[in-house]
């Protein structure tokens, strides 16, 4: 009988704690996403609205339709249970280092950078901008590849439009650089110059997936946030997979709360939640390129 308890009474839909075990398990096997016993009001929350859209009457005969692998509804299960929380330059001690980095790659070959979880874009796009004002000119040898496992997030940053109130705290000249404002019907908004969404190409991707659509080599992987959602099993397993991605010489730029410790065997801290090859990897990663050049 405890298995079938409602978590919570008078609500709009009967809610189980199986069916909440139901969702941890789909959404873990999927995305790797670890919920606590916390997350049960969000869970609800954001599914009854896939329970409205559909007009399923239960979260039963919603998860039976998960089950049976319906493509459209896992996208918007995934999407709804997904959090997507950033702003422009946010973390703004990453920026400093990523500009002192592509500066010192400056003509050495075609350089690419990984932003892992672009949500809706601000990320990614702090990333350009930070390269065109370290680079000028010479930014057009820097690609950016920007990833998220949300596709209703990857529409919003690919069209780069955003409420005015998003780019408030950012310098005025910042701003007049590469942001047009918008008038008439659009006044209120603001979108990224062309110049800098041209750097960046949005693709979906998930984490868990073996097929990732990033080649190697690349210099930079921005993972900020994203690990705190998984176990530590998954982080190390997806740490493991950045490893032959990156370039010997590459970085890897955490969140402010991710500590990759568990993963000293392919990262070393180099400084503030910045961390580079551990030296094994590192001369494997080595290697790996003197063959290539070979």
């Amino acid at each position: 009988m405890s298995d079938e308890k409602v978590v919570k009474e008078g609500r709009e839909f009967h809610f189980t704690k199986n069916d909440f075990s139901r969702v941890c398990k789909l959404i873990y096997d999927h995305a790797g996403i670890a919920l606590s016993e916390s997350k049960q009001e969000l869970v609800y929350s954001r599914l009854s609205r896939r329970l409205r859209t559909t007009g399923i009457q239960t979260f039963g005969e919603y998860l039976q339709l998960l089950e049976s692998n319906d493509a459209a509804e896992w996208e918007a299960f995934t999407n709804s249970l997904t959090t997507n929380l950033t702003s422009f330059f946010r973390e703004q001690h990453h920026f400093p280092l990523l500009a002192q980095q592509v500066r010192a790659l400056r003509g050495k070959h075609p350089i690419v950078l990984w932003c892992s979880a672009a949500s809706t874009g601000e990320e990614p796009y702090s990333m350009a901008m930070t390269v065109l004002d370290a680079l000028g000119r010479d930014a057009a040898q820097v690609s950016i590849v920007a990833t998220d496992l949300d596709t209703n997030v990857l529409a919003t940053a690919r069209a780069g439009v955003y409420p005015e109130e998003r780019i408030a705290k950012l310098p005025p000249d910042l701003v007049k650089r590469y942001f047009q404002r918008g008038t008439g019907s659009r006044a209120g908004m603001v979108r990224v110059v062309q110049e800098v969404r041209d750097m960046i190409t949005f693709r979906q991707l998930n984490l868990l997936h073996d097929d990732w659509s990033v080649r190697a080599p690349v210099d930079a992987i921005f993972c900020r946030n994203v690990m705190i959602y998984f176990d530590k099993a998954t982080q190390l397993a997806i740490l493991k997979k950045f490893v032959p991605l990156l370039r010997s010489d590459g970085l890897l730029y955490a969140g402010h709360s991710e500590s990759f410790h568990h993963a000293d065997e392919y990262f070393k801290l180099r400084s503030k939640t910045v961390y580079e090859l551990s030296p094994k990897a590192r001369a494997q990663c080595a290697a790996d390129e003197a063959r290539q050049r070979r």
